[in-house]
């Protein structure tokens, strides 16, 4: 690996790491999201803040490095807003996500320390052409989507939907049955789908894997990458497919069009709430009963006791292992899937 550069988690697709590349500097009007850059780190911001690497691991950063990253756009009700289409003519941006998602601060939280700040020094270039995510996709035969889905959608980002699709995984692993894991939406970043491959999903898939920085884009864009994206999760043959929707469906990462894209394989969602109020106004907007809501929103009897009240809703904590044995009751009810003991074969 060339160690002259940080090669953040939206790289891991590409083999900027092991092949060299140039840098050319291009004029902005030639820029477009997913493109390959090189930007020098001018202020690290806190230092709590790290990027995450091709594999997941989280690394910390001094000012004067630099770092290889994808130019996207991010909208995260609460943390930061920003996009690559707002950069200035100094050419100075924000590492938006740990994955290395590049572009100008719109916005942020004031509970959120400094972004990291950086410098444009310009794009990654082989044989005379600029490089983008787009050139690493690894095309796969278009195939019916058919794998029961169980799936994953919150009220917020932040709000507990990646630790319980990997509680639900482990039920289904532990049982013996084959699992494969996938975030169809959100903003770049690996540690979401490798937390489901660490309790021993057979594979894990998200946008990035076919070219997508975050899922802000075109909804024709986002339709034909969804595409991709579904039939490599249907050529896993899997038992059961873990699906989450990152951030929410409300937000604008096109969450809505995979929800309908998905709607007649779903035989079970799990949705995480940031509170009760906003489980019964997710449920209205785009016609949802969730099987189970769990979350901040049933961490407490009161919670719970809200949740079921307003939305008649069933709401468990799924982070008490008290709650494991309903939960896999509701699991079997609705899928057909066994949950009681180990099957023989495992897939």
């Amino acid at each position: 690996m060339n160690h002259q550069f940080i090669y953040t988690s939206l790289t891991r697709i590409s083999d900027l790491a092991e092949m060299e590349f140039n840098i050319e500097k291009l004029h902005r009007e030639h820029w477009e999201t997913g493109d390959y850059v090189v930007s020098k780190i001018l202020d690290p911001g806190s230092n709590t803040l790290n990027l995450e690497l091709t594999t997941g691991r989280m690394r910390g950063v001094i000012g004067g490095e630099s770092v290889v990253g994808a130019l996207g756009e991010r909208f995260a009700t609460l943390e930061a807003t920003g996009t690559w289409r707002k950069v200035k003519s100094d050419l100075k941006m924000n590492v938006l996500t740990g994955a290395g998602l590049m572009g100008k601060l719109t916005s942020k939280s004031i509970f959120l320390p400094n972004m990291m700040e950086v410098d444009y020094t310009g794009h990654a270039f082989r044989n005379g052409k600029k490089l983008s995510m787009n050139d690493f996709v690894e095309t796969v035969e278009p195939i019916p989507f058919n794998t029961p889905v169980i799936l994953f959608v919150g009220t917020s980002m932040s709000a507990g939907k990646t630790t319980s699709a990997r509680i639900v995984a482990n039920l289904f692993k532990v049982a013996g049955y084959k699992v494969v894991g996938a975030k169809l939406t959100g903003a770049g970043r690996y540690k979401d789908i490798l937390a489901i491959k660490d309790v021993g999903a057979n594979a894990v898939m998200d946008f990035v894997d076919v070219g997508l920085p975050s899922s802000i884009c075109p909804a024709d864009v986002y339709k034909t990458k969804l595409d991709q994206l579904m039939s490599r999760i249907e050529h896993q043959n899997a038992d059961v497919a873990i699906i989450e929707i990152g951030a929410s469906p409300l937000e604008p990462y096109n969450g809505d069009l995979a929800i309908n894209a998905l709607r007649e394989h779903i035989k079970c969602t799990v949705l995480s709430a940031s509170d009760p109020y906003a489980v019964y106004g997710l449920m209205k907007a785009f016609e949802i009963i969730p099987d189970i809501v769990t979350g901040i929103a049933s961490n407490t009897l009161a919670g719970v006791s809200m949740v079921e009240k307003l939305c008649n809703v069933k709401a468990l904590n799924l982070i008490d292992s008290s709650t494991s044995e309903e939960l896999k009751e509701v699991l079997s009810a609705k899928t057909g899937f066994s949950l009681s003991g180990k099957r023989s074969v495992y897939g």
